[in-house]
């Protein structure tokens, strides 16, 4: 059997996919205790006076039922200190979709981690559950948007090509992207987002199953209104903290999706509140109809007309 430890083994890369990757999940760790995670948090607290500091995870939400959310990844990355957990969404059966800052050890898409590990088809993700899939990703499947810079949370976003193809099944299918032609901004619809993050405030460690929360997606002009206008873009979009729901510690990367004939992704989770996850700060997310084009160009997704 081969492990996922503080190194991985170099042997997991030539895995077959019939082969079950066994994981020691004492070594995984929230994606923001990392070193290059703390870095950016030291600049963005000396930069604005708005709340800056990225944390992920779902709190306040609900457990979410066996195979709810098909296209949902744990996504373990390898780093210096340890495995840093994140989430990803099914794209293709070669690629899954991710934030930046999950699959690189430094500031920009010029630093990829050596590689790691990809979930798909879990509920709960310590268990070996026979609708699991675990295949392996090295660093060279690892595409980091151009223009990603962590100080600044601009173009946090990844695609990452996995070592075997993905076998759909019933609980494990590719997530909907929106259309070349789709021009909303889904400001209004009820967006959902989905992880294995911390999920009470109270008792901050992992979940060991899939939680999810929803909560309205927002105009960017209302989101502006608690956020500083140098974190807010066109490239982003914003999910509300009423309630205290929220993405937040390892909930990165994630899908953020709403109802539009079946589930369609429309941001993907870069980063919230330092005030806390239920502080009802928004949750902001990369924008994916902003990123679509890149997408298409860095994998081997088709977007719809």
């Amino acid at each position: 059997m081969k492990y996922l430890s503080v190194v991985l083994c170099l042997a997991l890369v030539s895995c077959s996919y019939a082969a079950w990757v066994d994981i020691d999940w004492s070594q995984v760790r929230p994606i923001e205790e990392f070193d290059h995670y703390r870095a950016r948090l030291l600049v963005s607290q000396n930069a604005v006076s708005r709340p800056t500091s990225p944390n992920r995870r779902v709190v306040n939400g609900q457990e979410a039922s066996p195979g709810q959310f098909p296209y949902q990844v744990a996504l373990l990355g390898e780093f210096n200190l340890g495995i840093g957990l994140c989430g990803a969404s099914v794209i293709t059966q070669n690629y899954v979709l991710t934030a930046a800052h999950c699959v690189h050890s430094g500031t920009s898409s010029n630093t990829p981690i050596v590689g790691g590990v990809a979930i798909m088809g879990a509920h709960n993700r310590i268990e070996e559950e026979p609708s699991q899939q675990r295949i392996t990703f090295t660093s060279s499947g690892i595409i980091g948007h151009p223009g990603y810079d962590l100080f600044t949370v601009r173009h946090d976003i990844a695609v990452v090509r996995l070592d075997e193809p993905i076998q759909y099944t019933d609980r494990i299918q590719p997530i909907r992207l929106p259309a070349r032609s789709d021009t909303r901004l889904f400001a209004g619809f009820i967006g959902t987002v989905s992880g294995f993050g911390i999920y009470d405030t109270a008792n901050p460690r992992l979940s060991d199953v899939l939680n999810y929360a929803a909560n309205p997606v927002m105009t960017n002009a209302d989101c502006l209104a608690q956020w500083s206008p140098e974190l807010i873009e066109d490239q982003n979009i914003c999910h509300s903290g009423d309630g205290g729901r929220a993405a937040c510690n390892s909930d990165s990367g994630g899908p953020l999706t709403v109802q539009d004939n079946g589930s369609l992704l429309v941001g993907v989770v870069s980063f919230g509140s330092a005030t806390g996850c239920d502080s009802g700060i928004p949750t902001v997310y990369m924008r994916v109809s902003y990123y679509l084009g890149w997408i298409e160009a860095n994998s081997d997704f088709v977007a719809d007309p």
